[in-house]
């Protein structure tokens, strides 16, 4: 499988925001889309930066209480990793698992194309294996 079958199901759709949004309204954005990371895109699907829940809380220990005023640019994670959708789910699965990353853009050329959570990859892992499992299953009682 790969990570194309994975935004097959679950769809392209990438939640933004602009880098000089506030962190208040990248908070607030968060909680209303119910997502755990941004993409942080000046535009076109290009990809500037992600903040995620991690950037928020981090920005909140070095900044304090004024860290809602401050602009996305200023806490968003910056060369951010990516993967491409014909990225096999197994490699990608190592990759985050390797560097601790919970969510990953996908991109075909430039352009962000749809965003991956571990939990995506894991749900498609284990029906991998739940599959190899029936196949080998259904192999040892015809052998019989």
């Amino acid at each position: 499988m790969k990570v194309a079958n994975i935004l097959q199901a679950k769809g392209t759709e990438v939640v933004t925001v602009r880098p000089g949004d506030s962190v208040c309204e990248v908070a607030h954005r968060l909680v209303t889309e119910n997502v755990g990371a941004v993409v942080v895109s000046s535009g076109a699907g290009t990809l500037d930066g992600m903040i995620s829940e991690r950037d928020i809380s981090s920005g909140v220990a070095f900044h304090g209480s004024g860290i809602g005023a401050l602009h996305a640019s200023d806490v968003m994670s910056r060369n951010v990793p990516t993967c491409a959708p014909d990225d096999p789910i197994a490699e990608t699965a190592r990759f985050m698992t390797d560097r601790r990353i919970r969510h990953l853009p996908v991109r075909d050329g430039a352009r962000v194309v749809g965003i991956i959570s571990i939990g995506d990859v894991l749900k498609y892992r284990l029906e991998e294996a739940r599959l190899e499992t029936r196949v080998l299953r259904d192999i040892a009682l015809v052998i019989r």
